[in-house]
């Protein structure tokens, strides 16, 4: 039940916004009692932060099969499609809802910035894992955080319009400067 309520947090708010998204809503797309729903979740906040946090992990765990298969030969471009997928998910956009009622809401920013910050520390330390590298050596960890703001902006785009073809040349470009430049040895 808490894992349906879960989903269907994030489907309403990728489709109807942080406003259209309320607990009656979200109930009834979860075939779930409003009580039920209340007993798990006493509030929209918790519910919809507790969605976001779950899938959020539920993602990494995806991240983590399609990184088994990646080539060697073309590993770093592999990662960088890898991350960039995260950032066209569902649950980037329900959490991009979540940052945008955040900026004016006291409560819930209190409630999602932790958060925000934790995903950040980790996704940071996934990619560091993925390419393989120690951050500590020359520029890298400045690389790594600049790969994954790429990443963040062409799914901010990507959240008005498919722009997958951009998006691939733009990550073919990134990926030349990443071999030039990854401190790998």
């Amino acid at each position: 039940m808490r894992l349906r309520l879960m989903e269907a947090t994030v489907d309403s708010l990728v489709e109807l916004g942080w406003a259209g998204t309320t607990t009656t809503v979200v109930s009834r797309r979860a075939g779930v009692s409003r009580g039920a729903q209340l007993h798990h979740f006493p509030s929209k906040q918790a519910l919809v932060v507790a969605a976001v946090e779950h899938l959020t992990d539920r993602r990494r765990d995806d991240m983590r099969r399609h990184a088994e298969s990646l080539p060697e030969h073309d590993r770093i471009r592999g990662v960088l499609e890898i991350l960039a997928a995260q950032f066209v998910s569902p649950v980037f956009f329900a959490a991009l809802e979540l940052w945008v009622a955040a900026r004016t809401d006291a409560d819930l920013r209190e409630s999602v910035a932790p958060l925000e910050r934790r995903i950040g520390r980790e996704t940071h330390a996934y990619a560091v894992e993925l390419l393989d590298i120690d951050e500590s050596r020359g520029d890298n960890r400045q690389l790594v955080q600049a790969t994954l703001d790429l990443v963040r902006g062409l799914g901010l785009a990507a959240s008005l319009s498919d722009d997958a073809a951009r998006r691939s040349t733009v990550l073919d470009s990134w990926a030349a400067v990443l071999e030039r430049e990854l401190d790998q040895s």
